[in-house]
């Protein structure tokens, strides 16, 4: 293990994700384990510039592995965006000691880090934290398993008022750039069909499809919707599209929103993330800096931050064929 770092600060930043509180809890334990200190940075980088820091052991993390969002809050800041709001943050870490930083957060968390730490030379790992899965150098992000769960849980319970009336439900889930959330969810809720912004279907697709459910004999149907589906402005416009194309359709929407954010993560995202945060500290110990911690082939692995941010995640073309099939 490396000598040369004695404290190390964590940071959550970004959008809130389930699983966020059990990483922290994983890089407080993981210090104390190996005698290091441990900075709890509140906010952010705002934390950072405003030196917003509390001393963290492994008592203070007691309690929150079940707990949603981060017990460190998150926010925006606009001075980190500037080079002088980054010196500032770099002055109030050198002044508190700190060695190195974990980052808790997606892509836009990773580019701050890479910026700063190009500027200053400053140790920084990153930890995947982000519901829309849509991180390169992973095959899972932290929340992305436990938002999969609430949209399903959400979507059986719409199914049972669609049929109960007969009605066509639009269910939009999150996903601006990317479809993971639509597409598993999706085929874990049996929708008749999937809509998500890698895969432009068109109306013509998508009309077709909801005519051979009808004349199939279903009585109901689920279609999921990506937020950054392409096919129309909005969700509310396709379905009034539909609602006037198609008079036999009694259509509904039900946008789900922030509540796939919320709520206690799974176990599968109480595990990645207690793999993560041992795996983040480790390797800056171990003298590594400017990676990201992933998830690859059930192993912990390091990708280049850089990489990990200008990459992108790949829609899982065999589970597109499986979703086509299932909607016969």
């Amino acid at each position: 293990m490396s000598g040369n770092i004695k404290k190390i600060g964590v940071m959550t930043s970004g959008g809130d994700a389930p699983g966020m509180n059990a990483a922290i809890r994983s890089v407080v334990r993981t210090c104390a384990y190996h005698n290091i200190e441990c900075i709890g940075i509140y906010r952010g980088y705002e934390g950072i510039i405003e030196g917003d820091f509390k001393s963290m052991n492994a008592r203070s993390v007691k309690g929150i592995i079940n707990k949603g969002g981060t017990v460190l809050k998150s926010a925006r800041s606009k001075g980190f965006r500037t080079p002088e709001g980054r010196k500032v943050a770099y002055d109030q870490l050198i002044n508190a000691g700190i060695d190195a930083l974990v980052l808790i957060g997606g892509d836009g968390t990773f580019n701050g880090g890479l910026v700063f730490n190009k500027e200053f030379d400053f140790p920084i790992i990153g930890i995947p934290c982000t519901i829309d899965n849509d991180i390169y150098g992973t095959t899972h992000t932290i929340g992305f398993d436990t938002a999969l769960n609430t949209v399903v849980e959400c979507i059986d319970k719409i199914r049972d008022t669609a049929s109960s009336h007969n009605r066509l439900f639009f269910v939009e889930v999150m996903g601006r750039d990317v479809g993971h959330i639509a597409l598993n969810a999706g085929v874990g809720a049996g929708a008749e069909e999937i809509l998500i912004p890698e895969e432009n279907l068109g109306l013509d697709r998508l009309l077709d499809s909801l005519n051979k459910s009808k004349q199939s004999g279903k009585t109901s149907s689920i279609v999921v919707v990506a937020e950054g589906d392409k096919i129309g402005k909005n969700v509310f416009e396709l379905k009034d599209y539909v609602e006037a194309t198609l008079d036999e359709y009694d259509v509904r929407v039900s946008v789900l929103g922030h509540m796939q954010r919320g709520g206690p993560p799974s176990c599968f995202d109480r595990v990645l993330a207690s793999r993560m945060g041992v795996k983040a500290v480790e390797s800056l110990l171990e003298g590594k800096t400017n990676y990201m911690v992933g998830l690859i082939n059930e192993q912990m692995n390091l990708t280049p931050i850089e990489q990990a941010v200008k990459g992108k995640s790949k829609i899982d073309r065999e589970l597109l064929r499986v979703a086509d099939i299932m909607s016969t």
